[in-house]
């Protein structure tokens, strides 16, 4: 057997949690994108909002590259913009909001000055009602509705300050009329499944209806993550959960239409939820924002990042850490490291753990929980998962067990997905016809990728008949022979 080339080939992680990186002009160099995979990275998130789609197709194109030279499946991540409100334009490109003074929201599409702006959502106007807030430009400034009719929504400013052209507004208060989908949604979205995505973010998600239309223009490719930063969206969570493939806490607008202290145990609730469910959940925005300009993190920022894996997330994100900031690479690296300290945490399991996720009444979510519990009793070195959707793969993922998830694919497009998924390591291979088969490549495989050496135990999950989905249904012990580890090195 011909021996792979270490310098070209990442091998497992040697932790659970996955790291979800954002590319932007400090990170789209094919350079840059090699530094922070092998500093950590899993998956790369392709922040529709900015850039243009010749600038993405070329990012996408880079990290095929790499992928296919590293043996790697890597997950990209295409994040929609969403129905962002924004306030109109300025006579001088900003004004000053005066503390208690009062301010208007009109239709009128005239430069605004410090009495009143455009605000070029129709479909606010006779929505809104005494007492309703508006928080723009992140919550630095707060108005409350006085009187609102089809024409102006008048204002008392609760705190006041600066505007200035196009600043986004937040309404915590009422239930929009708007789309999940924008026309530029629509054609980003497009371009995300043309170029292979394997996974879309929908932004500003308030109803579990908003992932209908997303569905069916992705026409079944990719998965679909529902981001979390709307009070409406958490109202309607388990619904919305239900119909989606993954879920974001999408911190930076939780956090500006909730009040501070309600967003952490609101992190805490959508990732139990999402992990009940079996859907992959990534914690967002903000984890080491102090890096963006510095090349070490605040302890605050290092114990964020700790907290959200002590909760189990699947994966945590960096932002403009990587996308923009001067220290992408130590970012990456720093965020790796707080992660494999807090795995190596002999109390880490038990935190984890401490959410009950009792398996369904099904052969697949048994034998997934059976796993777990083998593992935990006799001295396992991985779990080996035979899935061709990566149904199962998700099943083990949610009992979060002691050993690494090795994950056999015929499937491309499968194992890039899972590549968000706690604990999984995807490769793709040849699908099997026996049981003979299945036991044979689980260990070679399970050599050939650092999983096992002689005398090690492996949990081997698939379903008989092979390569029917759904069909989960066997699970057997295997032992890692020294004449089998001859052969493979041979």
């Amino acid at each position: 057997m011909e021996k792979r080339d270490p310098s070209k080939y990442l091998d497992p992680r040697g932790r659970n949690v996955k790291i979800l990186a954002t590319v932007g002009p400090a990170s789209r160099d094919p350079e840059m994108l090699r530094k922070l995979l092998w500093a950590g990275a899993d998956a790369f998130r392709v922040n529709m909002s900015h850039g243009e789609h010749e600038g993405h197709a070329e990012t996408i194109a880079a990290i095929r590259a790499l992928e296919a030279e590293l043996n790697r499946p890597i997950a990209i991540f295409c994040d929609l913009q969403g129905p962002k409100l924004r306030v109109g334009k300025f006579k001088d490109g900003q004004a000053v909001i005066r503390h208690s003074g009062h301010f208007t929201l009109d239709r009128n599409p005239e430069p605004g000055d410090h009495t009143r702006v455009q605000l070029p959502h129709p479909e606010l106007f006779g929505l809104l009602e005494k007492g309703q807030r508006l928080l723009i430009n992140d919550g630095k400034i707060q108005l409350k509705v006085i009187r609102a009719d089809k024409d102006e929504i008048l204002c008392s400013a609760i705190v006041g300050g600066v505007i200035s052209d196009r600043k986004g507004v937040n309404v915590p208060d009422a239930e929009i009329p708007i789309p999940a989908l924008t026309e530029k949604d629509r054609r980003d979205l497009a371009f995300a499944v043309e170029h292979g995505a394997d996974w879309i973010g929908l932004s500003f998600v308030q109803r579990p209806e908003d992932l209908a239309e997303a569905r069916k223009l992705m026409g079944g490719y990719g998965a679909l993550c529902a981001k979390i930063e709307k009070p409406m969206a958490v109202r309607r969570l388990d619904e919305i959960i239900d119909l989606s493939d993954g879920i974001m806490v999408a911190r930076g607008d939780l956090g500006v239409e909730l009040n501070p202290e309600e967003v952490p145990p609101l992190q805490k609730k959508i990732v139990n939820k999402s992990r009940i469910a079996g859907k992959p959940v990534i914690v967002a925005t903000q984890m080491l924002e102090s890096m963006i300009e510095s090349p070490a993190p605040t302890r605050a920022e290092v114990s964020d990042v700790a907290n959200a894996v002590y909760d189990g997330a699947d994966a945590v994100m960096l932002s403009a850490e990587t996308a923009a900031g001067e220290w992408p690479e130590e970012a990456v690296t720093i965020m790796d490291r707080i992660s494999a300290q807090v795995e190596r945490d002999d109390a880490y399991l038990d935190r984890v753990r401490f959410l009950d996720t009792p398996p369904d009444r099904t052969t697949a979510d048994a034998l997934a929980h059976s796993c777990m519990t083998i593992a935990d009793t006799v001295n396992i070195a991985a779990i080996t998962v035979f899935t061709g959707s990566g149904s199962t793969a998700r099943r083990v993922a949610r009992e979060r067990p002691s050993v690494p998830m090795l994950v056999l694919t015929p499937s491309l497009r499968t194992a890039r997905r899972v590549a968000l998924l706690w604990g999984a390591h995807a490769v793709t291979t040849k699908d099997i016809g026996s049981f003979e088969e299945m036991i044979a490549k689980g260990k070679r495989m399970a050599l050939r990728h650092r999983f096992g050496k002689a005398g090690s135990k492996l949990i081997a999950l698939a379903g008989v008949p092979f390569g029917t989905p759904g069909s989960t249904n066997l699970l057997h012990v295997v032992t890692l022979a020294g004449d089998e580890l001859e052969k493979h090195e041979a």
